[in-house]
């Protein structure tokens, strides 16, 4: 799908490049969104499915944090469930405390306990990542309260799924939005180990679902499609964020891209947003990450006559910075 997506489009969309993630950098609180992929407002959209618990928080790919759709929470239980095999004292104190006296805040646990939130926090994460209790994140608010999963999600039976079962389903979807995919490609955004998913996508061909192209894989269901598809000329910027599902799969080679773009800059260059230019990435936008505004201290590209593109760029760049230039362009102050 090459425009924006219409509301039910959306959702599907989001299902299958779960989980969800919000900007970069961006406030606490943030919904997640797909950027630039929307016909509409879906920062809003998401906002209110949070409201209602169509979204739900946890913690997933690299005990990051992710929103999820709740009925595919089994789903993502069997690919990312560390369980409690040893717990601490101080974590079966503020479990058995959730479990009899919850809903609490970190807060109330800190009354409650005497430990400190330095102590609490990380805790709480453990415990999530094992899903035995659930965080409800359902605004922007900092005081949430702490749930028995089990609470929370009654239905649901963790062990429905072996995480190979939930790998086959996973990566069908990322193959049908991606089209295209390699095994590094879905470990670095899955979090999840190559050998396994090598396995399940080798699987996955022997049963005719996938078909292995160019030491990847495609959906068996797109060759014929691929094979009738003619290209079309793109021509588009986007600044993407480092969060998305674009950047989050090819994180390791494009880091590496900043790094050799910007490895003669002196003043800051940590990478803020990577150029999507005709639908392949080319190129950085390097500075500071600041609670307000970006210091957008520059743009570096590997384009050759880039110059011919430069309106282009900073007028993507501009979209998500609030309308700002950076203070160079390809090293020269503007």
């Amino acid at each position: 799908m090459t425009g924006k997506a219409n509301v039910q489009e959306y959702i599907a969309l989001y299902q299958d490049l779960q989980p969800g993630q919000n900007v970069y950098w961006n406030g606490f609180g943030h919904p997640p969104i797909l950027s630039f992929r929307a016909g509409f407002n879906d920062l809003e959209f998401n906002r209110e499915r949070q409201m209602n618990r169509q979204l739900v928080k946890g913690r997933f790919a690299g005990g990051n944090l992710g929103w999820i759709m709740p009925e595919d929470m089994e789903l993502f239980a069997a690919l990312y469930r560390k369980e409690l095999n040893q717990p601490t004292p101080e974590q079966l104190q503020i479990l058995e405390l959730i479990e009899t006296m919850g809903p609490m805040t970190i807060q109330q646990m800190k009354e409650e306990t005497g430990l400190l939130v330095k102590q609490i926090t990380p805790i709480l994460h453990r415990l999530q990542e094992a899903f035995l209790i659930y965080e409800d994140q359902y605004d922007g608010a900092w005081d949430r309260g702490w749930y028995r999963f089990a609470e929370m999600f009654p239905e649901m039976n963790p062990e429905r799924y072996t995480r190979h079962e939930a790998l086959k389903v996973i990566l069908q979807r990322f193959a049908y939005r991606m089209v295209w995919f390699d095994i590094k490609m879905a470990k670095n955004f899955y979090k999840l180990p190559e050998k396994e998913i090598k396995q399940v996508a080798a699987t996955l061909a022997e049963e005719g679902i996938l078909m292995a192209v160019n030491d990847g894989y495609i959906l068996a269901t797109d060759v014929e499609l691929l094979e009738q598809y003619e290209q079309k000329t793109m021509r588009s910027v986007y600044a993407m964020h480092r969060n998305d599902v674009l950047y989050k799969a090819q994180e390791p080679i494009l880091k590496e891209m900043a790094e050799m773009l910007s490895k003669e800059i002196e003043y800051d260059h940590e990478p803020l947003q990577y150029l999507l230019i005709d639908g392949e990435f080319h190129g950085v936008v390097v500075g500071h990450f600041r609670n307000g505004p970006y210091d957008l201290n520059d743009v570096v590209c590997d384009l050759p006559e880039i110059d011919e593109r430069k309106e282009e760029i900073f007028a993507a760049v501009g979209w998500v910075n609030g309308g700002r230039r950076p203070k160079r362009f390809m090293g020269k102050e503007l």
